[in-house]
């Protein structure tokens, strides 16, 4: 049987949540590179983070109810400077600061800086530390 990645997870505990999900539902599906992603993190990004892999066949009915339960679990947000829906968080990986910092983390190890998250627009391409949340029902009133 084909398996086919439908999805990438940065984070085991949300890829888990998707592949119950799935499961729930009948959908022949396994989670690759979990355990290199979970016991390495900053490996996430070299191995294309933990992928959600469907049988070939189920594909389509597994996107369709990932969306769904993404649709469901997160509120929607708008842009504060152009109101666009086209919103999502992002993280900024923090830079050393100064040459002294530089040469510490050179001396006594490579220790990485936590990545800073924060909203990013794909409309206007503006960031953000918090978006404008919107009810479900304005949501439905738009469209």
């Amino acid at each position: 049987m084909e398996f086919i990645p439908v999805q990438s997870f940065n984070n085991y505990v949300e890829a888990h949540i998707a592949m119950g999900n799935l499961q729930q539902q009948h959908i022949n599906c396994w989670l690759k590179d979990e355990y290199t992603v979970t016991i390495d993190p900053i490996l996430a990004n070299a191995v294309g983070g933990i992928k959600l892999m469907v049988a070939k066949v189920q594909v389509p009915r597994a996107v369709e109810i990932l969306k769904q339960a993404a649709g469901n679990k997160h509120p929607h947000y708008a842009c504060p400077h152009c109101s666009s829906h086209e919103i999502q968080m992002v993280d900024i990986p923090q830079k050393e600061t100064n040459l002294f910092a530089v040469l510490i983390n050179k001396l006594f190890g490579n220790k990485t800086k936590a990545a800073e998250q924060i909203w990013h627009c794909f409309a206007c391409g503006n960031n953000c530390k918090q978006p404008v949340e919107i009810s479900s029902g304005a949501m439905e009133d738009a469209s």
